[in-house]
């Protein structure tokens, strides 16, 4: 609790800090993370935060009323009512001062490339274009450990707290949260304002979004048992007249193409697939992409057996078949199931 008092603590005064205090240079270098977060709860721009700012900001739906209230006299040792003091915050006044430091040395690399990148030689190009990957790759790498490390607190937390009443205030979006991440995918940094995007997943949120995040796992938790719901239909047992249009086929064609022909392969796939789907007897063709392999499945739904039969001697499908044997790494896999012609139409008609 004490390390999360010194941190809050110094943020809230850290213009003081700057003025009182330059002689410690990694509080000096994180002081603009401070005060790009902290800015936005002192909702009265008065340069300190009363209760009722601290609480609308901070409130995580772990702590109730009485118990922020609590931690605010605690770390309010001047006892004025407002958050004034100017202690560390420990380990993590490094943490924000690199981080600090991070976004001015990203901001200035963005700025250079936007203004060299198109000018520059096809290896430089290359160069750029491998040093942001890698960069990205770096930074979310450090986001996933973050993300973990927050996780377990606060699953750590929430054993801790089981048996005490639900704290009567919701969870309101705080930096850090997994919504907050997705929002800053949205946010364009300013070159022209170092601070413009520090830890800009931190704003402050009206009162009727403080529902936000408990929504946002309400609905994870929907998905998650909507997946695990099989809906197979029909559900009950069908009794259908044997005809010839009874049932549909449905053709599955899994192929692995070279990776030099993929190219080809598609543009060969492509005019298949227009001149398939333009015949009388087919109902519907779909093209899948298996991840990063160069392995392709389609998917072909024909009337009846007859018409998928008369398919394959079209001459496109033998000329697709043929250029296969150039572009494909190993054989063709194929497999068919007839399917109720009943389900189909039913589908059919849902969807419409």
């Amino acid at each position: 609790m004490m390390a999360c008092t010194e941190m809050i603590t110094l943020c809230l005064q850290a213009g003081k800090h700057t003025e009182n205090n330059p002689s410690s240079s990694h509080a000096s270098t994180a002081v603009p993370v401070f005060i790009d977060i902290f800015r936005r709860a002192d909702k009265n721009d008065d340069g300190k935060l009363s209760f009722d700012e601290f609480k609308a900001y901070f409130a995580d739906g772990v702590l109730s009323t009485a118990e922020l209230r609590e931690l605010f006299h605690k770390i309010d040792k001047h006892r004025t009512d407002n958050l004034d003091t100017e202690e560390l915050c420990g380990e993590y006044e490094s943490v924000l001062a690199a981080l600090e430091q991070l976004n001015i040395s990203i901001l200035k690399a963005m700025d250079k490339t936007k203004k060299e990148y198109q000018s520059s030689s096809t290896l430089e190009q290359f160069v750029t274009r491998f040093l942001l990957r890698e960069t990205v790759d770096q930074l979310q790498s450090l986001q996933s450990s973050l993300e973990c490390a927050m996780d377990a607190i606060e699953e750590q937390t929430s054993h801790e707290r089981q048996e005490h009443d639900i704290p009567e205030d919701p969870p309101v979006h705080r930096p850090g949260r997994r919504y907050g991440r997705r929002t800053q995918k949205n946010v364009c940094l300013s070159p022209s304002d170092p601070y413009s995007g520090i830890l800009h997943s931190g704003v402050c949120v009206e009162p009727e979004s403080q529902w936000v995040t408990q929504v946002n796992r309400l609905q994870q938790l929907i998905d998650r048992l909507e997946c695990k719901t099989p809906r197979l239909e029909p559900l009950k047992e069908e009794v259908i007249e044997e005809t010839t249009n009874s049932h549909i086929l449905v053709v599955q064609r899994q192929m692995s193409v070279l990776e030099e022909e993929v190219e080809e392969f598609r543009l060969a796939l492509k005019q298949y697939v227009e001149l398939a789907s333009s015949q009388s007897g087919s109902l519907h063709i779909s093209v899948q992409k298996l991840g990063n392999e160069t392995c392709f499945i389609i998917y072909e739904f024909w009337q009846d057996r007859s018409s998928w039969r008369s398919h394959l001697q079209t001459n496109y499908s033998k000329n697709f078949q043929r250029n296969n044997v150039d572009f494909l790494e190993t054989p063709e896999l194929m497999t068919t199931m007839l399917l109720p012609a009943s389900w189909w139409i039913t589908s059919k008609n849902n969807n419409n």
